[in-house]
């Protein structure tokens, strides 16, 4: 059986964000449990706010076409979310929904979601840690078809737990919990592929 192949990427195009570092710091977590790790940024996929009518006359953006694609080629994802005012960003809402979208070639309903798999994260300075927006990103994800594992990481503190630059200085609870969120994932992946 092939290894999974998993897309980590973060719901934030801030260049000093903290949840793109955490999605950093899975990347090796994944592949010494067995996956084929792609990361991801998603302001290298612009895409404007969803339109109905946008989409009916001009049909994906060309941003929202290619992520689309990536995703599709994907077993899973590890979503590293920040926390807006309680819930997930309208960043990651919006490509999300863009992403969902059917088109005439697709072979299945949302072919980039369908029979796959994915992992929450956040990281925030604050002491929750993003939980809360973690526990409205789950429902969606499911929605739209994805297996979510239940295991999950809401990185409180995470300022000093990931700098700007370096190794992150996860302390030991942090980072069995990142690990065991990296090891469900691939396992549940790799059985879902069976």
């Amino acid at each position: 059986m092939s290894d999974p192949r998993i897309l980590v990427f973060a719901g934030s195009r801030r260049r000093a964000s903290l949840n793109r570092r955490l999605a950093r710091a899975s990347v090796p977590l994944l592949e010494e449990a067995g996956a084929i790790v792609t990361q991801a940024d998603l302001a290298d996929y612009p895409m404007p706010i969803y339109d109905g009518d946008a989409e009916r006359a001009e049909g994906l953006p060309e941003g929202a076409r290619r992520l689309k694609r990536l995703m599709a080629g994907h077993d899973g994802f590890l979503i590293a979310s920040p926390e807006y005012n309680g819930s997930f960003p309208p960043l990651l809402k919006n490509v999300l929904d863009w992403c969902s979208r059917r088109e005439p070639d697709d072979p299945v309903p949302k072919v980039a979601y369908a029979g796959k798999t994915a992992a929450l994260v956040a990281a925030s300075a604050g002491r929750f840690g993003g939980l809360r927006g973690l526990i409205h990103l789950r429902p969606l994800l499911a929605n739209l078809g994805l297996l979510v594992v239940p295991e999950q990481l809401a990185l409180g503190a995470a300022d000093k737990a990931l700098p700007d630059e370096g190794e992150p200085a996860l302390d030991p609870a942090q980072a069995r919990s990142l690990a065991a969120v990296a090891r469900a994932l691939v396992r549940t992946t790799r059985a879902l592929k069976r």
